[in-house]
C-alpha cells in the first residue's frame, strides 16, 4: 500500500511537468544578442518529428506566432497566438510550416519548423511571395535546403 502512495505521489509532481514539456523551444526577441538583427524568432528554422510540440517563449514582449496562410500542409488548421504570451502548438503533419510575428512580418520576423524529413510543400513556399524582409529571409533559412 505504500508503494502505491508514493508512486502517486511521484505522478503527481511528474505530471504536471511532461504535460508543459516541448521537444523544442524557440524564443521570441526583440534583438539577436549575437548581431545587429532585430525581431527574431531563435532559432528561426527547426527539424522535429511528427507528434513533436515546439513552445515559443515570448522572451521580449509583443511578439505572436502566426502561420503564414499558403506556407503550411494542406488540410491543417490556421493558427494564430496572442501577442506576448508563450505558446505551445504540437505538429502531427509533416511539411514545412512558415510562421510569422503578426506586428513585424515586414519586418522579417518569420521562422519555419519542418516536420519530417524533406518537405512535400517546399516547393509552394518557395515560390511564394513574402512582404518586406520576410521574403529575403525565408530565402536565407531555406537555402541549406535547397
Amino acid at each position: 500500500m505504500k508503494r502505491f502512495g508514493y508512486l502517486w505521489a511521484a505522478l503527481i509532481l511528474v505530471l504536471p511537468a511532461a504535460a508543459d514539456a516541448a521537444d523544442m523551444t524557440i524564443q521570441m526577441l526583440n534583438k539577436d544578442p549575437g548581431s545587429t538583427e532585430r525581431n527574431i524568432y531563435s532559432p528561426a528554422l527547426v527539424q522535429i518529428e511528427p507528434g513533436e510540440t515546439v513552445k515559443w517563449v515570448a522572451t521580449d514582449r509583443g511578439h505572436n506566432v502566426e502561420f503564414v496562410r499558403g506556407a503550411f500542409p494542406d488540410g491543417v488548421k490556421s493558427f494564430r497566438s496572442a501577442v506576448g504570451k508563450d505558446v505551445s502548438y504540437t505538429f502531427s503533419t509533416p511539411g514545412a510550416y512558415v510562421y510569422k510575428c503578426t506586428p513585424h512580418y515586414g519586418q522579417g520576423m518569420v521562422g519555419i519548423v519542418i516536420v519530417g524529413q524533406v518537405p512535400d510543400n517546399l516547393a509552394e513556399i518557395m515560390a511564394k511571395k513574402y512582404p518586406g524582409r520576410a521574403d529575403k529571409r525565408i530565402d536565407a533559412l531555406l537555402a541549406p535546403l535547397t
